[in-house]
């Protein structure tokens, strides 16, 4: 039987959020992939290493390779459904080699702490990318959340969703640091964060009506 990949998600960060079978997973783990972060955290004698940085056919290549012998688990932030390297295994290996065991995203830690339901809400990601325009349009109702990075930012998230049809006086809450001790949650109209040195790296929540929750 070949061996499989194992795609675990960490959570948030905090390990308290982690999932206990991923937990069991990454610590029977022989070969783990990860960020330097992941691998810090939750790296263990014995286990051989791969950091995932920029050199993404790098790490597809080691995991080739590791495969002949064992499994690999490869640890990925959030919940691997969600803008993880999870697109790139499938694209590269069988799908029915490849076992995923999901986390707790940063978006959904943010609609919690906000005690704010997500079924109906539109998730993007300005992280390293771009939503389509009309992703970002203003309806009624309508519930926005975003990953951000240091260059899309809650300043100039807030001007690109005002040119979008938002108002001003709409509601943003600006999340850091989830699950952290030093997290952090800013509520602010979107005509106040356009108006304020912008906070980055983290969860943006608008809500495209007055209630606050």
């Amino acid at each position: 039987m070949s061996h499989k990949i194992i795609v675990v998600g960490i959570g948030p960060g905090d390990s308290a959020y982690l999932l206990p079978k991923a937990q069991k997973t990454i610590e029977n783990a022989r070969i783990l992939v990860g960020g330097k972060r992941a691998l810090a955290d939750f790296s263990h004698s014995g286990a051989r290493e791969c950091a995932i940085g920029a050199d993404i056919p790098g790490v597809l290549s080691f995991i080739r390779d590791a495969l002949a012998t064992d499994d690999v688990v490869v640890m990925v932030s959030g919940d691997p459904g969600y803008y993880s390297l999870l697109d790139a295994l499938r694209r590269s290996f069988p799908i029915g080699q490849i076992e995923v065991i999901p986390g707790i995203s940063s978006l959904q830690m943010a609609f919690a702490r906000l005690a704010l339901p997500w079924h109906a809400a539109r998730l993007l990601s300005f992280h390293g990318r771009e939503p389509h325009e009309a992703e970002l349009l203003r309806t009624e109702g309508a519930v926005l959340g975003m990953l951000t990075d240091g260059r899309n930012n809650s300043q100039t998230i807030a001007a690109r969703l005002m040119a979008h049809g938002w108002s001003s006086d709409d509601t943003m809450y600006v999340c850091t640091r989830l699950s952290y001790a030093d997290e952090q949650i800013t509520e602010m109209t979107i005509g106040q964060a356009a108006d304020t040195d912008g906070i980055g790296h983290g969860v943006i929540i608008v809500c495209a009506h007055e209630e606050k929750y």
